[in-house]
Formats: C-alpha cells, structure tokens, sequence
C-alpha cells in the first residue's frame, strides 16, 4: 500500500519550504522526497508569515534553503554539525513549528518512521484504501493538513489543494476524505452543505463541542473526532479510542502518550525534550479523564487553568457548558486579572442571535448548577467572531486581549 521506500540518511540538510495551497504540489513532492530519504529534511512555513517573524524562524532554526515560489534561496547558515547550529537527527523527515508568542518558539522533530505509522493507522481506522483522494484545505506547515499529505502518499492519490472549503469545492472535487476544523465545519452546516461523497471527515484542532457534533451527525456528516498535536504527528486517538500502537495514560491529571507515532525531540532544545519525553512517554500539557466507556476525555490544557480566588477551574469544562447555553453559538472562556480574586472568569460569547445576546445571570446560573460557585463567569463580552490561529484554532492570547478591551460590568454580588 506504501509507494515510499526508506533509505539510509547519513548527513540531513534542513530546507524550509514556503508555498501558498495553490502550489501544495510542490510541498507533496519535497515531502515525498524527505520522507524516501532522498531530499532534504523540510520545516513548512506559513507563506503568509510577516517579513519579521520570517526573519526570526529562519535564524532560530537555520534552514539551509528556503524554497518559495520565486525559487530556492540560500540561506546564510552554518553547516549542518556546527558548534553554532543544532544538527537535526539522521532520520528526521518534517521539522514542525509551534507559535513562539510567548518566548522561544519550538521546532517539533518527526521521523519518517513517525509520520507513516501515523498515516497507516489512521487509514486502517478509517478504511481508507489505495485511489481514494482526500481534499487538503488545512494549512500544510501546521501538522494537520501534513498528514493529509502523508496518507495521499500511502494511497497513491494525489489531493485536491484549497485554500478554503466550500460547498461548490466539495461537491466537485470527488474526494472521499477530508480534515477539517470546527470552524470549518460549522460555515458549511450553516450554510447548507451537505457531505455528498465524502466518507469519513477528520474534526481536530479544538474541541468541537457537543452542538456541533450533533448539528453536523443530524445532517448525515460522517464525522470523527480526532485528538494530537505535532508531537504526535496529529491525531492518535479517533473518538476517543487510540489509533492502533497508541497507548495513552492519565498521570496527575495530565495527559500522557506513548507508540510509534511521538516526535523525536525539539530541534536544539534537549533540555525541554527531557521534560516531556522520558521512557517511551510523551507528557502532554492536556488534562484528561477516562470516559464511562473507557474512552479518553480531554477537559482543556493545563496552563489555561484558571486561578479564582484559590479555586482551579479549567476553561474546556466551563467552555463545555456554555457551549450548549441558550443563545451562545459559540465560546472561549479566559482568565482575566481581577483585583480581588486574582483572575477573573470570563466568558467571550458568539451569541446565536446578536440583537438577543445571552444574559450574565442566566450563564452564570447554568454553570454553578452543572460544575460550582468558582467555575461560573463573573463576566462576559458578546463579540461576533473568535480570534483563530492558522490552525483553526481559538487563539486564547488574542482572545483575552480583545475581552481585556471590551470587558463587559461584573455581575454584582458574591458568588
């Protein structure tokens, strides 16, 4: 089934590849190549990524060429194995990025190995078989649309590129699969799509929610939740079952993976590998719990964890509830400084209807009635859109910033 054929890598050059979706051809052949062994290991970048911080990936991780549409570029960077500049591994194929907004950023190391057991299990769970295409309108530096490229390559097939999806686009493009992210999937329930010919649609990135699950399933939308990140080559548990060679456990709440589909460090930062990959284990920043079923549970990120007057309470819960409230579309709970009680829980609201947004009191009611007194939002701002990042997911940085300025009165009274 697998048209790739691995070969021994001796010495492994670094090129980062930057492409725009009209020209993901290029990215597929530079990461067939990386994944043979016969090209350069690549890190994709965001074509759209500004001058400056440009600039700053390119020294942080010195790629020795940066392919773009006006041709390769010879960067000024040291030798591969030099004093100066972190040598990557021998069999690394993909370097990744993660967002450096707060301090240095990270570059996620994936084998070959890696990221065709990811592919092969995630096609052996979903039945994909070879010829069958798959539609990539996720970006290809973000960890989620490289994975649609790594099983178009396990099935011989080459996708179908968008820079956005649409229902024309997935009525005419004939493909069976397709990776999406919540936001994706609600503007084509909303607007009226149905799946067609699709088979199975990946949803991953951010927590979906149970509306929409139920929203896009009622509509006939073979939809499966997927649970990763670049350090696990994606998604390695499909609703809410691992991905076969996969093992997950629950440590102090924290959620913890092992199997052939973990990273193989971030590229010269063995100290902070250390701290998250011991044994065999990758330490993720997520809690976690075991459902009724024994399936996994996420309930949001560690460090998101809001600190209210001594009390703990993780956003994904509140965010859970909320986003089944009466009049909200759609939410992103965040802690805001708050000089009595430390931080401040607050509740960023897409109302369903913006001339009838949802009121405080009766939020705050629904929430202290499902989890406690501390979890429900002293305070709310009714916005019509979320801040995102490229990868579809609520950017929580941008999104406390914008509530910091529209901040809506606190409720009067004590909890």
């Amino acid at each position: 089934m697998c048209p790739i054929n691995l070969t021994t890598v001796t010495s492994r050059p670094l090129h980062a590849v930057q492409f725009p979706a009209a020209a993901g051809q290029r990215v597929l052949a530079a990461l067939a190549a990386a994944l043979e062994g016969s090209g350069p290991a690549i890190l994709p970048v965001d074509p759209a990524l500004p001058d400056e911080q440009l600039a700053r990936l390119l020294a942080e991780f010195r790629p020795a060429v940066l392919h773009t549409e006006a041709g390769p570029r010879r960067l000024d960077a040291p030798v591969v194995g030099s004093s100066t500049a972190a040598p990557i591994a021998d069999d690394t194929a993909v370097v990744i990025a993660t967002s450096g907004s707060t301090g240095r950023p990270k570059a996620v190391e994936l084998s070959a190995t890696a990221l065709i057991a990811s592919a092969t299990a995630s096609l052996r769970r979903i039945g994909g078989s070879p010829g069958q295409r798959w539609l990539c309108c996720l970006p290809t530096f973000h960890v989620s649309g490289l994975g649609v490229l790594v099983r178009s390559l396990l099935t011989g097939t080459d996708p179908v590129f968008a820079a956005a999806v649409g229902p024309q686009l997935l009525a005419a493009c004939d493909c069976a699969y397709v990776s999406l992210v919540p936001t994706q999937l609600r503007r084509l329930l909303d607007a009226g799509t149905r799946p067609g010919r699709v088979q199975a649609v990946l949803l991953g990135g951010a927590a979906p929610g149970d509306t929409l699950l139920a929203d896009a399933r009622a509509a006939g939308w073979p939809v499966i939740t997927t649970y990763g990140m670049s350090e696990t080559c994606g998604g390695c548990v499909y609703d809410c079952v691992p991905l076969e060679g996969v093992q997950v456990r629950i440590t102090d709440s924290v959620v913890e993976i092992a199997g052939p589909t973990l990273f193989s460090g971030y590229l010269g930062q063995p100290e902070l590998t250390a701290s998250v990959l011991a044994d065999g284990w990758f330490r993720t920043a997520d809690l976690g719990y075991w459902l009724p079923g024994g399936g996994l549970g996420i309930r949001g990120r560690a460090d998101d964890v809001i600190n209210t007057g001594g009390e703990k309470v993780v956003p994904g819960d509140v965010e859970a509830v909320l986003g089944t409230a009466p009049g909200v579309a759609d939410v992103v709970v965040v802690g805001l400084p708050d000089p009595e009680w430390g931080e401040a829980v607050t509740a960023v609201v897409i109302p369903a209807n913006p001339a009838n947004p949802p009121d405080l009191t009766e939020l705050r009611s629904t929430v202290r009635a499902a989890l406690s007194a501390p979890a429900a939002p002293t305070r709310v701002v009714v916005v019509p859109h979320l801040p995102l990042l490229p990868s579809g997911k609520p950017d929580r940085a941008a999104v406390r910033e914008l509530a910091q300025r529209e901040i809506a009165a606190p409720l009067p009274g004590s909890r």
